[in-house]
């Protein structure tokens, strides 16, 4: 939820000219833009400048916080929450970015990305740009995969389960989630098709990696998992299937 101010805040945010720079960066570095025409291009780019002005972007490891990391990673943000709002965001409010990948205290495994729980994501740059380059290839799309945590929690707990828009919903989203998360822990073979073996360590990463697939592959998790699809579908209220066969020209580009 929003209060007074902030919403002040936000509908002044709006009424700004979208930067053409960002634009540029959009179209260069953020291959799903071109897949957004019209109102859902302008709704895209109105989430887009808030959340850019709303959230810290600090650099650590000598990382260099620049107009292309905030544009880039924003985008990512936005994408999930194009048709929920910003609200899922409220909690979030820093975004840490490493030049390479990052270790926490004695570890020795480099991290591509972490959601915290006090609303702080962690993300490795290099790792956002791999996801968002290969979008269809297997590869962990990082920062998908961090904000789909930030929408879980916002129930208060990491479980694969976000705030869902009716209590009637609850159940059938269960139903569908645990029968394919116990589907791919048995290696099932069309679960395992659709995503990424990581999804078996906890309901929360099952969440995380089905969206990265109703994404990055969504006319294959359609085709082969419909039930998941159609779940997430509901929950993102997007057709991710619907607009990847879409390609918008430059008339479909409007800066507000």
């Amino acid at each position: 939820m929003t209060g007074p101010i902030r919403r002040m805040r936000r509908r002044k945010l709006v009424r700004q000219p979208f930067p053409e720079p960002w634009e540029v960066i959009l179209e260069r570095q953020v291959p799903f833009y071109k897949h957004l025409c019209g109102r859902h291009r302008r709704r895209f780019l109105e989430l887009l400048k808030i959340f850019v002005q709303e959230k810290y972007f600090i650099g650590a490891g000598g990382m260099q916080i620049t107009d292309e990391v905030r544009v880039v990673i924003s985008a990512c943000a936005v994408r999930l929450v194009r048709s929920l709002g910003l609200s899922y965001y409220d909690r979030l409010t820093e975004i840490i970015v490493y030049p390479f990948t990052f270790t926490h205290g004695d570890q020795d495994v480099g991290l591509l990305g972490e959601a915290q729980d006090w609303g702080t994501v962690v993300l490795s740059w290099p790792a956002v740009i791999e996801g968002l380059s290969h979008p269809q290839s297997g590869h962990h799309a990082v920062a998908i995969h961090e904000f789909a945590h930030v929408l879980d929690r916002t129930d208060g707990v990491f479980d694969g389960t976000p705030r869902l828009k009716a209590r009637s919903d609850y159940r059938p989203w269960a139903l569908v989630m645990s029968r394919h998360f116990l589907n791919l822990r048995n290696r099932a073979r069309v679960e395992s098709i659709v995503l990424r073996p990581y999804a078996t360590v906890n309901e929360a990463e099952f969440f995380a990696v089905a969206t990265e697939a109703f994404f990055n592959t969504p006319q294959e998790m359609k085709r082969l998992i419909p039930d998941l699809y159609t779940e997430l579908q509901k929950f993102y209220r997007l057709d991710p299937a619907a607009e990847a066969s879409i390609e918008c020209d430059a008339s479909d580009t409007t800066l507000s």
